[in-house]
């Protein structure tokens, strides 16, 4: 038996694929920022240590170079994979830079703890990576300054002025690394409601096409109804010629050149015939027209004659099938209760419904069998087929309204979903059941009627 299978959405890119492209181009121009802060800071030099200028120049310049080495390498494919790594080892040039000039001049008595700070805040504002990243890049900062200052030739002489200065340094470590886990929080929040943004876009766009495809099926609905209503009106109209034709018929039959002919006699008994069917699609067409005012079905009716009646309306839907074998088990069912016309409708949508599928299937012995049978004092009624069957996903969505599997303009996806109100109507249950390529049984029962006592119509 057939079992629904959820399907699975498409996967969308995680929040770290979203932030890598990002993350990237924030490094790269990052690096050429701190590429120009480096040897604009020479002016700095000048100002503080003019007769450390020439080797601080040569430290800038080699600093400068690391940082436009990691620049060059983030525009390579390994570059672009681990931009995170490539990030964090030349952003350590300049801490590097800075660490070695505190320690060949003043130590801890050193302004220069100031470009310190500096790159820990240019980490967590201008390159937007996690918290944890920025704290490991602050903490690799202070330890790079207490060593600066502690393997100097007098070792730490001035030990508040090292503890002023890195405390300064501390404050701007957490400064940063709150800021930056905020900020994260407020990405990833920005990032889930673009997400959700986009989906619901999506689910808009699918609603759209399908309002669009049902819209053009409404008005193709609505043509239908208008000409079915004018065909009702036609009916009985068309009945008075038929009837004039069988009685013509009926009486060129009795002449005696009619019955000295074998042949004319032949001819009009044909036409005879064909009008004859034209008579039975008419009343036909006047029993499934029908409808009551909505209230309780209370009528009598044979499942048999409803049966030849729907299989006479979908003739046509049964000859475009193919050589159908058309097999019904219905002898002996008992009278049931009900609106004969709306259980007339149920079985020509379900016999329809078979023969487009055993279309679809191009089966070599396509095959429809319906049976009756009563079963707990109802009459239980099924229309089975050999077609493809039906998908597991769809079989559980058969009934809903406007749900269809045909291509647009096919269908409407409201016949089953009417035929189980139908049903519902009549006190049962319609049901489907499938096993794809093999066949498809679909089951409604119907309320017995009451035996006649002797002298009833």
């Amino acid at each position: 038996m057939a079992t629904v299978v959820l399907n699975r959405p498409p996967r969308r890119r995680s929040y770290a694929q979203d932030m890598r492209g990002h993350h990237l181009t924030s490094s790269r121009a990052c690096a050429v920022t701190v590429a120009a802060l480096i040897l604009a800071g020479a002016v700095l030099d000048y100002a503080l240590y003019p007769d450390l200028m020439a080797s601080f120049a040569v430290a800038r310049v080699l600093a400068a170079a690391g940082v436009l080495a990691g620049l060059a390498l983030l525009y390579t494919r390994f570059g672009c994979r681990h931009v995170h790594v490539v990030t964090f080892v030349w952003l350590t040039f300049p801490q590097l830079m800075i660490a070695w000039m505190i320690h060949v001049a003043e130590g801890e008595a050193s302004l220069f703890y100031a470009g310190i700070i500096l790159t820990i805040f240019a980490v967590g504002t201008l390159f937007p990576v996690g918290y944890l990243y920025t704290l490991a890049f602050g903490l690799l900062t202070l330890l790079l300054y207490w060593l600066a200052c502690a393997t100097r030739p007098g070792g730490i002489t001035a030990p508040s002025q090292l503890l002023f200065h890195g405390t300064i340094v501390a404050f701007a470590v957490v400064g940063s690394t709150v800021y930056t886990y905020f900020d994260e929080q407020g990405r990833r929040l920005l990032f889930a409601l673009k997400d959700e943004l986009a989906r619901k876009n999506g689910e808009l766009e699918r609603t759209n096409r399908d309002l669009a495809g049902i819209k053009g099926q409404l008005v193709q609905q609505e043509k239908m109804a208008a000409l079915g209503t004018l065909s009702a009106g036609l009916l009985h109209e068309v009945n008075n010629p038929v009837n004039y034709c069988m009685l013509a018929l009926d009486l060129a039959l009795e002449d005696p050149a009619a019955r000295a002919s074998a042949h004319l006699a032949e001819c009009l008994a044909d036409a005879r015939q064909g009008m004859a069917r034209v008579q039975a699609i008419v009343s036909d067409l006047q029993t499934f027209a029908y409808r009551g005012d909505g209230a309780t079905p209370d009528g009598r009716f044979s499942i048999g004659a409803a049966v030849d009646t729907a299989v006479r309306l979908a003739r046509h839907e049964l000859q475009a099938a193919g050589n159908v074998l058309l097999r019904r088990d219905i002898a002996g069912a008992p009278p049931v209760r009900g609106d004969e016309a709306a259980i007339v409708g149920v079985l020509i949508n379900l016999l329809g419904n078979a023969a487009h599928a055993l279309r679809q299937g191009a089966q070599a012995r396509p095959e429809i069998v319906l049976t009756a049978a009563p079963a707990g004092g109802r009459l239980q009624v099924t229309v089975s087929d050999n077609g493809p069957g039906i998908a597991p996903e769809h079989l559980g969505r058969l009934f809903e309204p406007f749900f269809t599997t045909r291509a647009v303009g096919q269908g409407l996806g409201l016949g089953l979903s009417i035929c189980y109100s139908v049903v519902q109507r009549h006190g049962g249950q319609l049901s489907a059941e499938s096993v794809p390529g093999v066949w498809t049984r679909f089951r409604f029962d119907l309320p017995l009627a009451a035996p006649q006592h002797p002298g009833q119509a």
